[in-house]
């Protein structure tokens, strides 16, 4: 069962079960997918319909953040439970270790030694933890093992 099908199958529970939050988000992720397969002109795979929900989530972390700060704690709450709605779809995330595990392993492989390298090492990293973890994260982590 494909992502968007998850997708639509919830929606339809979350309508009969009155859960009207969790509706909106679903809609809206179907809405985004659906969209992305337009423009493609075809179905989307699996990596692509993950990758869409990757960009939600982001955009959900990054409203938090920035509503918290303002002190819209009504906001953030709102963000966050839209996030924890995503994040149910996508991927169980990589912890730190395993981050980190990666991170040696392409430091090895591509035998980076500068902040030069890091480019070369995201290209290797990024296609091995596609939707399990933050780029942003897998950067600092790079930045503090290459300095």
């Amino acid at each position: 069962m494909s992502i968007f099908e998850k997708l639509t199958s919830d929606m339809k529970d979350a309508m009969k079960a009155g859960e009207k939050e969790r509706l909106s988000t679903i809609r809206l992720l179907r809405g985004q997918i659906k969209d992305a397969a337009i423009d493609k002109r075809d179905d989307l795979n699996e990596g692509e319909e993950i990758a869409i929900l990757s960009n939600a989530a982001k955009k959900r972390r990054e409203s938090i953040k920035i509503y918290s700060a303002a002190g819209r704690n009504d906001l953030a709450g709102k963000e966050q439970r839209e996030l924890e709605v995503i994040q149910s779809y996508l991927p169980q995330q990589l912890s730190p270790e395993e981050i980190e595990k990666i991170v040696d392993e392409a430091i090895e492989e591509t035998g980076a030694q500068s902040m030069k390298d890091m480019g070369r090492l995201m290209g290797v990293i990024m296609p091995k933890v596609k939707g399990r973890a933050d780029g942003k994260q897998i950067n600092e982590m790079i930045r503090q093992k290459l300095s």
